[in-house]
């Protein structure tokens, strides 16, 4: 007598000693992420390393040594010793008039300067791209030029093109008898300025130039299509889409600007208006190598550094919301 048996049934269990699926596949997506963090963690440390180096470091030092004091007891005869002060520099920098004074000038500079950097910058990118200008490649090399000039170098020219007696440009403007003082009271800030753009206008509109290239041309073959002329589509079509750009620009030229040093230190040189603490680095400067008064000269950076962050901070919150409004529109 022959039995048949039915299929064998099997069961959703794995196997003794089978590997489950289940757990290989959470294995590999473990492994996954741990190799991404390994990676990720490769990747930053050189940016990690600088930023502790070339900042953290500094910051912290410049801390430590606005709290302290170099003292001299026994009528400045006795060993020099390192004493606590506590705020006091910082009271000391906050109630000089000098270094005010140096934080007004510097605001006066960049209320000048910055506008007129971006907005210049960004008229040049802008006439570049809209194939006005021929001979592109060579415009944009004889506007980038004067950026390869050293800060140094460009201040002496400048310098020389300011000083009366050796200035062909004053000896041209006292041929038609106009008297002109590039260093007076009144003129010795656009001075600057006028430094600071010959310096650094080529290279953001480099930057901008660089952006308004990522323009889809299709936006802008709309817009023509639509009637709008070089002017209107290079301010409200290109403008618009390289904010970002603008905005970075702007932020970078008022770390800038807020360290001003080379030119007046250079200037200073010529002219009576330009004081050894005519802008808050030229103030740290002074109290550093001129007085050894290293507490007040760290304060004064520290307190410079703070005016840097809260004013670099302000410009971001402000164009964010500005985007969060057009774009609720």
């Amino acid at each position: 007598m022959t039995t048949t048996t039915g299929p064998r049934v099997t069961t959703g269990a794995p196997r003794a000693g089978s590997p489950d699926p289940a757990a290989a596949g959470l294995r590999a997506r473990r492994t996954a992420r741990r190799r991404r963090a390994a990676a990720c963690g490769v990747l930053m440390t050189p940016f990690f390393a600088l930023l502790v180096t070339v900042f953290l470091i500094p910051v912290g030092t410049a801390l430590y040594l606005s709290l302290f004091t170099d003292d001299q007891p026994g009528l400045g005869f006795g060993p020099e010793r390192t004493v606590f002060t506590g705020l006091r520099s910082y009271a000391a920098v906050l109630s000089d008039p000098t270094f005010l004074g140096g934080l007004g000038t510097v605001a006066l500079y960049c209320l000048v300067y910055i506008p007129l950097m971006v907005a210049g910058a960004l008229g040049l990118a802008l006439l570049l791209d809209s194939g006005v200008v021929r001979l592109r490649a060579s415009a944009q090399l004889a506007l980038f030029l004067p950026h390869a000039v050293p800060g140094i170098i460009a201040a002496l020219i400048w310098l020389y093109l300011y000083t009366p007696g050796i200035s062909p440009v004053i000896d041209l403007f006292a041929r038609a008898d106009v008297t002109v003082d590039f260093l007076g009271i009144h003129t010795v800030v656009p001075s600057i300025v006028n430094i600071a753009l010959w310096s650094n206008l080529g290279y953001n509109m480099v930057v901008f130039y660089a952006a308004l290239q990522a323009v889809p041309r299709e936006v802008i073959e709309a817009s023509v299509v639509d009637g709008a002329g070089p002017v209107r589509t290079a301010l409200q079509v290109k403008t618009p889409l390289v904010r970002a750009s603008v905005v970075m620009v702007a932020i970078f030229t008022l770390i800038w600007a807020l360290q001003l040093f080379t030119e007046p230190m250079l200037l200073s040189q010529s002219s009576p208006m330009i004081s050894s603490r005519f802008s808050p680095s030229m103030y740290i400067y002074d109290a550093a190598f001129t007085r050894t008064n290293y507490g007040l000269a760290a304060a004064a950076s520290v307190v410079l550094l703070v005016c840097t962050i809260a004013l670099s901070y302000g410009v971001t919150r402000f164009t964010s919301r500005a985007d969060i409004a057009e774009e609720a529109r």
